[in-house]
């Protein structure tokens, strides 16, 4: 997942795929993964504690405090709220701006235990493409699920438990996945093993044991990491690198995409799209570089039009075209 779709010198993606640009130190490393992670697993299993105890209307109250917190003590994230969001209103964003799109990151994390305590009953949930979802699914062919770092990946596991037979695990890196593990572990234990963990050498091996099983796997596409193959696209205004790993990976197994997008709509509403990326590879070498370049652009695409459409959703909390 290291290589992938590059840009030429004038900005227009080739069809070429040389090798991943590599990264010499830490300061080259993308924001995300360099930024200290202000969360810790006690603190984590506490909010969990709390959530199950108490219930999530009283759990949703300690979301003020916390976020005023996370506004005034780090100011990084806050101006990387406001370039985004710059973007997106029809205005110049203020502090209840940023604190609303905060508030809406930390009402999805909160739901997160709930979900995954199977509590899905207390949620009204909107599902849009539904028909295509089940169908794909039902026929037993297993195909990536894609999604981005926006609105709730977790309402679509809930989904997947409650509604079909399939099983939907996720593909992270590794350090993120063992702090995922060990939340989902403080909630639900039989939840654990659904992360695949990336740069382990069986993780090629067991996203492709999922697939043939005709279970569904689902990636972020959204995150650059250490390097990984990276291509420039237009976002909203503005040129941002994004990487060609989780396309990539789709394209040499030759399986379909499903976009999916969990958009949370305020109070316990969520509207969930479905939406189908790429159904068939082409056999022809040159002529499946050319999906593969035109799939990342209609993603890229497709996650600009639901930020436009749900703005406060987007949770990356740094300076995404840096």
């Amino acid at each position: 997942m290291n290589s992938g779709l590059s840009s030429d010198g004038r900005g227009e993606n080739t069809a070429a795929e040389p090798a991943a640009e590599p990264v010499a130190n830490a300061s080259t490393l993308p924001q995300w993964v360099a930024r200290p992670e202000r969360s810790n697993t006690l603190a984590l299993r506490m909010i969990v504690a709390i959530a199950l105890t108490l219930g999530r209307r009283f759990a949703r109250l300690l979301l003020y405090p916390v976020c005023i917190y996370f506004l005034l003590f780090s100011p990084s994230s806050y101006a990387a709220s406001k370039k985004y969001l710059r973007k997106v209103l029809p205005h110049e964003p203020g502090w209840r701006d940023a604190f609303r799109h905060c508030h809406t990151f930390a009402a999805t994390l909160l739901d997160r235990v709930f979900l995954f305590n199977d509590q899905f009953a207390g949620f009204d949930v909107r599902v849009h493409g539904a028909e295509m979802f089940a169908g794909l699914t039902q026929s037993g062919q297993g195909y990536f699920l894609l999604g981005a770092h926006m609105g709730s990946f977790e309402i679509v596991r809930a989904l997947g438990r409650h509604n079909t037979a399939a099983r939907i695990s996720l593909v992270m890196y590794a350090e993120n996945a063992r702090k995922f593990n060990s939340v989902l572990a403080a909630i639900n234990p039989s939840l654990a093993l659904q992360v695949i963990e990336l740069g382990k050498i069986d993780a090629m091996l067991k996203v492709e044991a999922a697939l043939t099983s005709g279970e569904i796997v689902g990636m972020l596409g959204d995150r650059t990491f250490q390097g990984e193959g990276t291509v420039s696209c237009a976002f909203l205004g503005e040129e941002a690198r994004f990487p060609t790993g989780p396309l990539r990976l789709a394209a040499l197994l030759h399986r379909p995409i499903v976009l999916m997008f969990g958009l949370y709509r305020g109070g316990n509403r969520y509207d969930v799209y479905f939406e189908q990326l790429v159904g068939e590879w082409p056999a022809a070498r040159d002529e499946r570089r050319c999906a593969l370049d035109q799939a990342q652009r209609d993603y890229v695409a497709r996650l600009e039009h639901h930020c436009r459409d749900a703005p406060y959703n987007w949770y990356n909390f740094y300076d995404f075209w840096h």
